[in-house]
Formats: structure tokens, C-alpha cells, sequence
């Protein structure tokens, strides 16, 4: 049962103290050793929170043949439709049931407020696994006319082998995203979730396997990229794979891929997205919309809008406003019940993040708040919201892609 406050809401600080995660990789619907162990680092407070299994390419051969016999001998994809569609939705209300403890392994191994993984993450988890549960027999066959003297028919078959990597910004949610539309047709999957960020997404597979799923249908291999997701990307017996992450990742996917045996990728990389402000807009929407955009997940979002491109005629009443929001969401405690923003991932990160800023600001642009980290006697890793005025378009700060809570300011005159 979880923990509340005297407000009712869940105690986070306390349901972090006793919530617990598989460790191990789950292949063939058991739970193994991999070779080796590494450590979960919690950026709250830089303590190791667990140590969890991490595979290479011996786990992954073992997982992907895991996935090709649950696969080929149609012990998923032979479920009638309403019974898979069954599977799927008891996942997701068993994942609502747990949606407290999913969403403190959330604050726990990635920094993200408590609150808001439970409010919004899991949500979307709940929805997805549902939504394709529900669509399991509604994927049809069709049969139609084309001419009196023939017929067509249109069969939609499973892939079979799926592989995906997930990144560490929205463990669960891009998890679920690639899981439950496979699942749903009767493809097998073999997940590889980044390693800054497996519990979560061990806990979901474990609830999988409670609401049903066949061993060896979903197969969950913790590791690093370098070796677990080359792997998967290079492996010759995957049909599909998936891939969220940066855009130089993706290159290195779609090479793997290519070079084994032209699988079909699906990729989602790294942006440099703009909200661009004429002086007709409404601007107190806008500048809630361009602060919403970079400061949410701490600016770790590849559809964060890093860019404000803002006409000079108005520059100056949207910037202030999103000062001023920048101010009332400082980072805090993740397991802190109203904590505006959470912590970055990782020291690391929060180092990339430090010094693209620092670097940039010799070449273009001038630090209006921010800039620096804070919270620094914690141990975690946490930066505030950091706007950086009159930056140049052809300036590292408006080019590349920093992953944080940075908004870089740009002005036009017309369009």
C-alpha cells in the first residue's frame, strides 16, 4: 500500500525508501544474470540506488531467440485477438495499480518530479497499453472488389522479431509506445532500455508477465549501447527495429542495420525545435507556451522547443515573462510533493549540459538567469532554467541541440 501525507497525496520520500525492482534481464520469461553488473546512480542525490544485470552480445542472441521461437511457434501471435487484446488491457490496469511505485523508480533513476511521472507518464502508459489492447481485434483483413472477373485480398500479418532501444527521458512512455503497437499485431519484442534508466521499465515488464504474456514474447535487456544496442541493431535475425535517442545514435543504428540485414528502422532522434513569436500573437499564451516547451522534463525533450525566434516589437514582453516563470520553477527534490522541476539525468549530462552553455556564451549572446548549476551540496545533479538573450543563428547555442532546460533568444524584423 503506498505511504500518503497528511494532504493525501503519496509520501514520495518514503515510498522511495521501500520500492523495489527486478534486477535481472528477463529472457524467455525468466529472470537471469548478465555479464555483468552496473550500478543506478539517482540523480536526486548521486547514491547508487541499485545495481541491476547488464547484457552484451551473448544476452541478446540468447533474447532474440527467445523472441524467434515464442514467434515462430505462435504462442502469442496464434492468441486469438480478443485474448491478446485481454493481455494488454489487464497490463495496463495493473500498471495504473502500481503507477505509484512506476512513478518513484521514475524520480529515482531519471530526476523527473515524483508528481508529474504519476500524473503524466503513467497516463500515457495506462492509455497506450489500453488503446492498443483495444485495437488487437480491430486490425483486419480485407477483401476488396476490384473487377467482376477478380478478387483481391489484403492480409496484415506480424513482423515478427521487433527490437527496440528506448532512451532515458521518458522510460516508460516511449517504452510503451513501442511495445504495446507490436504486441497488439502479435509481433515478439526484445526491449533494450537505457542504462541510466532500466527499473522502470524492468517493473512494467514484470507486470507484463503477471497480466499474461506468453515467455519470450517480451524480452528485457539492460546494457549500454556500444554493446547491447549495437547488437540488437546489428543482429541478423531482428525483422524491425526501433530506435528513440540522439541523431548520431541513429546514424550508427541505421549503419548496423543496414549492414546485417537491411531490417526495417523506425528511428525518432534529437532536435532544435522553435517557437517563433509574431507581435499579433496572444502573448501571455505564448510566452507560458515557450516556457512550457524548454523548462518540462528539465529541457530533456527532443521536441523541446530550445529555440525562441521572437519579433523585435515584442521581444522584450515575452522575454520578461518567461523570466518570470523561469524564477517560480527552480529545480527541487524530485520526491518533493511540488517540486516544479526535477533533477538531469546524470552527472555527465549535467556536465554536457554546463559546458555547451559555458562555451557558447564566449561566442554569441548574453545570460539574462541561470546558467550554472545549483542544488550542488545535494550530490545530485541539477540546472536551472537558463536563458541566454541575442544569440546569434549560426552560434552552437541556436545550432546544437543541448538537452536542458537552455532557451536560446533570437529576434526578426519580418517574416
Amino acid at each position: 500500500m503506498t505511504t500518503t501525507s497528511a494532504s493525501g497525496t503519496p509520501d514520495w520520500a518514503a515510498l522511495a525508501d521501500s520500492v523495489s525492482a527486478p534486477t535481472d534481464l528477463l529472457i524467455g520469461g525468466a529472470w537471469r544474470g548478465g555479464s555483468a553488473r552496473m550500478p543506478v546512480v539517482s540523480p536526486i542525490d548521486g547514491r547508487v540506488v541499485s545495481e541491476v544485470a547488464v547484457g552484451g552480445a551473448a544476452e541478446i542472441d540468447a533474447a532474440v531467440a527467445a523472441a524467434r521461437a515464442s514467434f515462430e511457434d505462435r504462442r502469442w501471435a496464434g492468441m486469438s485477438p480478443m485474448d491478446r487484446k485481454d493481455v494488454l488491457i489487464r497490463w495496463a490496469n495493473l500498471a495504473m495499480e502500481h503507477a505509484d511505485d512506476l512513478a518513484v523508480l521514475h524520480a529515482l533513476e531519471m530526476g523527473k518530479p515524483a508528481r508529474e511521472a504519476r500524473a503524466v507518464d503513467m497516463r500515457a502508459v495506462y492509455r497506450t497499453l489500453r488503446w492498443y489492447g483495444e485495437a488487437c481485434d480491430k486490425v483486419l483483413d480485407e477483401m476488396p472488389k476490384v473487377a467482376d472477373d477478380a478478387w483481391a485480398m489484403i492480409e496484415r500479418e506480424p513482423a515478427g522479431v521487433v527490437g527496440a532501444i528506448t532512451p532515458w527521458n521518458f522510460p516508460l512512455t516511449i517504452a510503451a509506445w513501442k511495445i504495446a503497437p507490436a504486441l497488439a499485431v502479435g509481433c515478439s519484442m526484445v526491449l533494450k532500455p537505457a542504462e541510466n534508466s532500466p527499473l522502470s521499465a524492468l517493473y512494467l515488464a514484470q507486470l507484463g508477465l503477471e497480466a499474461g504474456l506468453p515467455e519470450g514474447v517480451l524480452n528485457v535487456v539492460n546494457g549500454t549501447g556500444a554493446e547491447a544496442g549495437h547488437a540488437l541493431a546489428s543482429h541478423g535475425d531482428v525483422d524491425v527495429l526501433t530506435f528513440t535517442g540522439s541523431t548520431a545514435t541513429g546514424r550508427a543504428v541505421v549503419a548496423a542495420s543496414a549492414a546485417s540485414n537491411l531490417k526495417r528502422t523506425w528511428l525518432e532522434l534529437g532536435g532544435k525545435g522553435a517557437n517563433v513569436v509574431f507581435p499579433d500573437a496572444d502573448l501571455d499564451k505564448a510566452a507560458t507556451m515557450v516556457a512550457w516547451s524548454i523548462f518540462y522534463n528539465a529541457g530533456q525533450m527532443c521536441s523541446a522547443g530550445s529555440r525562441l525566434i521572437v519579433h523585435e516589437s515584442v521581444k522584450d514582453v515575452i522575454v520578461d515573462a518567461v523570466l518570470r516563470i523561469a524564477e517560480r520553477t527552480q529545480p527541487d527534490n524530485p520526491l518533493a510533493a511540488d517540486a516544479p522541476m526535477g533533477a538531469i539525468v546524470s552527472s555527465r549530462q549535467l556536465d554536457s549540459i554546463h559546458g555547451i552553455v559555458t562555451e557558447g556564451l564566449r561566442d554569441s549572446g548574453t545570460l539574462l538567469t541561470g546558467g550554472s548549476p545549483v542544488r550542488v551540496d545535494s550530490g545530485g545533479s541539477y540546472y536551472p532554467p537558463t536563458i541566454v538573450d541575442d544569440v546569434r543563428p549560426d552560434s552552437m547555442l541556436a545550432q546544437r541541440e543541448i538537452f536542458g532546460p537552455v532557451l536560446a533568444v533570437s529576434t526578426f524584423t519580418d517574416e
